[in-house]
């Protein structure tokens, strides 16, 4: 276990700035999530502090130590990828058994090792089988097992469940966070995936392009997205946007797009008395609707176009003018592609962003 440092890394290749200025403190066993879509700078990160990349600028730091400069073999980090790595001409037993091999372990002591990480993984039954042999699943499990027997410092995974079915995917989340917990490691994780970020990390970190946007719980991030480019990314279905002018009425103050217009809680409404007359982007999660009428000023008439039923939801893709919406509901109520219905927006929970720095009021 260890507490990594990354002081204003960054990383050019060429003209192209794929990290700029990025610093984090990770904590010991803290599992870090890099969250973002491709080419925002993640991976990249992931490989300085692997020692696979070097900077253009900046430090890293394990335990107070600087290793900016230091072998990768050297680092006592342990990695996984996203296209497992195995040895294709070694059993699942001997590419468990390889590190150990090459520190001239003893092989009684690597007998013993390789039993207690196949039995921690549930592969004892897989020790005499080429890669060729097993599953995708079954090989992503020896690859985080060979990252486990070295036992090292950091663990850090590069996408490691891309290439698994969706099933499998969600079992595969499962088992790698059971196993954090059961060794306490620090681990620096990789993803395009947010529901992987939201549903694995102690903390996530979301990057675009080689910038950081945020950094928070998965709770926090999701609830209070610092700005548009987060709160559009982070959950799913995305954030419905409304570009819409702040207009003062004798009733209160209203949030008016081109077909829609939503009355603002006086609580909120303080936040944006110097907003007056200005144009703001409102943001509603797909649950920040509900069925029916309300009192608050905040009812509208929506064409249903599309329903999908989830068992335990429905999404309902709607229609207000030229606008399209997805709100999220309970399962009981029935909805008939092409009817116009009532729906109310709970303002109580929205977010209102400036439209040129994206930055969130609320």
């Amino acid at each position: 276990m260890a507490q990594v440092k990354i002081e204003n890394v960054s990383k050019r290749f060429g003209e192209v700035e794929a990290v700029k200025q990025f610093s984090l403190d990770i904590e010991d066993g803290e599992f870090l999530i890099l969250v973002g879509p491709s080419g925002c700078g993640k991976t990249t990160l992931l490989r300085i502090v692997a020692g696979l990349e070097q900077p253009t600028s900046g430090e890293i730091y394990i335990n107070g130590d600087q290793i900016t400069h230091v072998a990768p073999k050297k680092r006592d980090i342990a990695m996984v990828f996203q296209n497992y790595a195995l040895y294709p001409h070694m059993k699942v037993y001997d590419n468990l058994a390889f590190c150990l091999k090459l520190r001239k372990t003893a092989k009684p002591e690597i007998k013993e090792q390789v039993e207690r990480t196949a039995d921690l993984l549930g592969i004892g039954e897989l020790l005499t089988r080429f890669p060729h042999q097993l599953s995708g699943g079954q090989r992503q499990r020896v690859a985080v097992g060979r990252a486990i027997i070295r036992d090292p410092k950091v663990f850090l995974f590069d996408e490691p469940l891309s290439n698994l079915d969706a099933k499998l995917r969600v079992n595969m989340r499962t088992e790698l966070l059971d196993l954090h917990h059961r060794l306490q490691s620090t681990a620096i994780y990789v993803t395009h995936d947010q529901m992987e970020a939201m549903t694995m990390g102690t903390r996530i970190v979301v990057m675009r392009a080689g910038e950081m946007q945020q950094v928070d719980t998965p709770k926090k991030v999701y609830e209070n997205p610092g700005n548009l480019f987060v709160a559009g990314f982070i959950g799913s279905p995305a954030m419905n946007f409304f570009e819409c002018s702040i207009i003062a009425e004798k009733d209160g103050l209203f949030a008016r797009s081109e077909d829609i217009r939503f009355k603002i809680p006086p609580d909120k409404a303080n936040a944006l008395s110097e907003y007056n007359g200005k144009d703001l982007v409102l943001g509603l999660r797909p649950e920040h609707f509900s069925a029916g009428s309300s009192d608050q000023g905040s009812s509208f008439t929506a064409n249903v176009r599309v329903v999908e039923l989830l068992g335990s939801e429905q999404l309902l893709n709607l229609e207000v003018g030229k606008k399209r919406l997805t709100a999220r509901l309970d399962p009981e109520s029935v909805y008939q592609v092409g009817e116009n219905r009532e729906f109310n927006a709970k303002m109580a929970l929205a977010h209102m962003f400036e439209p040129e720095s994206g930055k969130a009021i609320f």
